[in-house]
């Protein structure tokens, strides 16, 4: 089987596994987008993924600015959602802005306010707020006891729309554990919207070992990247 049978393989078991657990939840399916990240990941590799039909309706997201600058002029033609999931050095931001058409690992005010500065007029840049749900130190994000106030700063910049709130689960094998992180960053987004922020319903949280976790707590996004490309290449 060649590389690129193998990959609308995964996509396919990735959309099956997306789709028993919205199910299992009592959940539509539809509510859950996929995001394809392709940190390391070759243009020509991205490409060809995106381009299977098992890929339709699914997001690209980057963790590294320089990766999403070295890919854009290769996949400028695509019309695929890109994200930018890694953090955001404010020296960056003008790359960022140029190749992603949404941040979600905004965690300050001063990052916010800095893409509210740098969006063109008249345009609208979205973002979301990463929140480190499990408070571990290798993790970014704000602290979820700051995330609300946070939150409703950033939805009050000029030129930035709030999506939502993006995590990354806990390190854990206790399920439990993973799920209370992930039940917390909905409670953060039910709050924000109750204070007004009535864009703030996106919840991207889970990737390829714990997704499930994260559809059965309220994720509408889930970043996918080993279940579908394989162990990433050391870089």
């Amino acid at each position: 089987m060649n590389q690129t049978s193998t990959v609308a393989q995964r996509l396919t078991a990735v959309r099956e596994r997306v789709e028993s657990a919205a199910h299992a939840a009592g959940r539509s399916p539809d509510d859950v987008r996929v995001l394809l990240a392709t940190k390391t990941l070759d243009a020509d590799v991205i490409r060809t993924a995106l381009e299977l039909p098992e890929a339709a309706g699914m997001l690209r997201g980057e963790n590294r600015v320089q990766e999403l600058v070295a890919k854009g002029p290769a996949l400028a033609d695509l019309t695929v959602e890109t994200h930018l999931i890694g953090p955001l050095q404010s020296n960056k931001v003008n790359a960022a802005l140029r190749w992603a058409g949404c941040i979600e690992s905004v965690a300050s005010v001063d990052l916010g306010r800095r893409l509210s500065e740098r969006v063109p007029a008249g345009s609208t840049l979205d973002v979301m707020v990463q929140v480190n749900v499990s408070g571990e130190p290798t993790k970014h994000g704000v602290v979820p006891e700051d995330a609300l106030d946070l939150a409703v700063q950033i939805a009050g910049l000029p030129g930035l729309r709030l999506l939502g709130f993006m995590t990354v689960g806990a390190n854990s094998p206790e399920a439990d554990l993973v799920r209370t992180g992930y039940a917390r960053l909905a409670d953060i987004r039910d709050r924000t919207i109750a204070e007004g922020v009535a864009t703030a319903t996106e919840l991207s949280m889970g990737m390829s070992g714990d997704l499930e976790l994260a559809v059965a707590e309220g994720a509408t996004l889930v970043r996918v990247g080993t279940a579908v490309f394989g162990p990433r290449q050391v870089r």
